[in-house]
């Protein structure tokens, strides 16, 4: 539940029409999403091997400093503070905005999109401030709801007979070359990717499972094969019911295969679950990326502020920091794809940086009797070259905003130097 559970959010409902606008016919989109799996797992099978190794709270913070150097650490906690995580909240919250106009049945805009993501936000913030967390039972709740409007879209959407046919034909008759269809299928990687993420999460809470050297593996390995399933079973019913094509123009696809199927009473109905999931998934996600910060913060790497806790023993400084760079990046950007381009192109990077200390523990040993990654070292060349591929896909296809990304990231360098001369 908790590797399903920080995968699953709102992508698998939005993100398969950004695949289908990369490649235009059935096999390549499902095959990209197939192919994102098995990075996915690749990179679960990573991770356990890591966390199995390091308990502590920081996660990759913690590998890319014990395996590289403290500037590569701080690099990444760096990124994830101005791109990684406030960019993918940014992303999450307006998929939340955009099926909330679909539910009350206003056309939206990027503008009002980016407002009332904005506004979701900045309550959101507040609300883990002051101290109210969701709990167990009310996050197990939120997770059951993802799963029952997933079986339910896919039950409604296999009774809707599509152009999925005639759409692929007409598709494919403009013969793109080699060269097209790889650089195609690699950017049809990033919205994959971005919805697949969050298998990773599950080394935060390492050091609180129970035989984790046994319990991590096997629940990495069944939650992402679940999930794997789950987003293979989105996407055939949305190609089967929409088409390629009209898969391509439509930015809330799970509700317009509901929509087909039982009007806009069921269109509303998917939208309304989408929407509070989405909801439940943004405030889960705010409180982890504060443990990296905290990190950097004990390490004197960082403001000593964003280790602070208040009287709730929330880091609130670190929280409405966050929140606030969400909402700055959800106003400027304002479309979900962009923001979903300057996320992945950092996050693959630190993703495949983050295999690479797999090589160096072994090499020096670091816990033995640890989990090993089954199939290394070609599992984990194996993911860290599709990293590779996806990071030269967004470089050659989206080059302005991998500019803007690669920016910000390299901007920390300067200010590492700067913290760690305070720290001596």
């Amino acid at each position: 539940m908790i590797v399903m559970g920080g995968i699953i959010g709102a992508g698998i409902f939005t993100n398969p029409y950004v695949v289908a606008q990369q490649v235009h016919t059935p096999f390549l989109i499902l095959g990209a999403w197939a192919v994102g799996g098995l990075i996915a797992l690749a990179g679960a099978f990573i991770y356990a091997e890591l966390s199995s190794q390091v308990s502590a709270s920081g996660g990759q913070y913690l590998y890319l400093r014990d395996a590289m150097h403290p500037l590569v650490a701080f690099g990444y906690g760096w990124s994830l503070l101005f791109v990684i995580q406030t960019g993918g909240m940014a992303a999450v919250a307006l998929i939340f905005a955009n099926h909330i106009y679909e539910l009350v049945g206003v056309r939206t805009t990027d503008l009002r999109a980016a407002l009332l993501a904005s506004i979701a936000l900045a309550a959101l913030t507040i609300i883990n401030c002051i101290g109210v967390r969701a709990g167990s039972i009310t996050q197990n709740v939120l997770m059951i709801l993802k799963l029952f409007a997933i079986a339910a879209l896919v039950a409604v959407g296999l009774t809707v007979s599509g152009p999925t046919l005639a759409l692929g034909v007409q598709a494919t008759n403009s013969s793109p070359t080699t060269w097209q269809l790889l650089t195609a299928f690699g950017a049809a990687l990033i919205p994959a990717q971005f919805a697949y993420g969050g298998w990773q999460t599950a080394c935060f809470v390492a050091g609180e499972v129970r035989e984790p050297r046994k319990n991590l593996p096997r629940g990495l390995l069944l939650g992402v094969l679940g999930v794997i399933v789950v987003y293979l079973s989105v996407n055939y019913v949305c190609v089967h019911a929409l088409g390629a094509q009209g898969l391509s123009q439509t930015k809330t696809p799970a509700s317009a295969v509901m929509r087909l199927a039982l009007g806009e009473r069921g269109s509303r109905l998917l939208a309304a679950g989408i929407a509070i999931s989405t909801i439940g998934f943004l405030s889960q996600s705010m409180l982890t990326a504060p443990r990296v910060y905290f990190a950097m913060a004990e390490d004197r790497l960082f403001f000593k502020q964003l280790a602070w806790l208040n009287r709730a023993r929330v880091p609130a400084f670190a929280i409405a920091l966050q929140g606030g760079l969400a909402i700055v990046i959800a106003l400027v950007a304002s479309r979900f794809e962009q923001i979903l381009n300057y996320v992945v192109s950092v996050d693959v990077v630190f993703f495949a940086l983050t295999a690479a200390c797999v090589f160096v523990f072994r090499k020096h040993n670091r816990n033995g009797d640890a989990f090993r990654v089954p199939g290394h070292p070609f599992t984990t060349l194996f993911f860290i070259a599709a990293c590779c591929v996806i990071t030269f896909s967004l470089v050659y296809k989206y080059p302005l905003n991998s500019v803007i990304s690669f920016g910000i990231m390299f901007a920390g360098l300067p200010a590492y130097f700067v913290w760690a001369g305070r720290g001596r």
